[in-house]
């Protein structure tokens, strides 16, 4: 038996490049960066990244879902978005945002899921497995991913 620490990155492969954890920082944000109002109402959809010759970092646009009107109203707030989305990354790293329409008949999925407590003893577990993770977000990030897991084998 292994570490879970040991294992991490023969599992996680693609995920855990800094992309696709950019995107899971923004998803875990969504309501602080837009609102209550609009987080139900447009999701953040992917991130495309684009590297000028003039420029040693590569420019990343933001891609969100939104139907038109929702869109339209984003749109008014675009600057204010990238300011939240950019406070979470701590420089100018997202330099633009691009809507993708969404017919307004879908229905909107919500990234609420009810959650039942650990037991003790998982929750013991857990812990122990990621002690020897120095990382404090990746650690955070670890145990989510674990109690997620044990709460889908319940």
């Amino acid at each position: 038996m292994r570490r879970l620490s040991e294992a991490t990155a023969k599992i996680a492969g693609k995920s855990f490049e800094r992309k696709y954890v950019a995107l899971g920082r923004i998803v875990n944000n969504w309501r602080d960066i837009v609102g209550e109002k609009l987080a139900d109402k447009a999701q953040p959809v992917k991130i495309d990244y684009r590297k000028s010759k003039n420029k040693q970092k590569p420019e990343a646009t933001l891609e969100i879902a939104a139907t038109s009107a929702d869109a339209t109203a984003l749109h008014y707030q675009k600057d204010l978005i990238l300011e939240r989305i950019n406070q979470i990354f701590g420089d100018r790293w997202v330099t633009g945002i691009r809507f993708v329409n969404v017919p307004s008949n879908m229905q909107t999925k919500s990234f609420k899921k009810p959650k039942a407590p650990l037991t003790e003893g998982e929750k013991k577990t857990l812990s122990d497995m990621l002690l020897n993770i120095e990382d404090g977000d990746m650690r955070s990030r670890l145990e989510h991913l674990g109690q997620s897991i044990i709460m889908d084998d319940k």
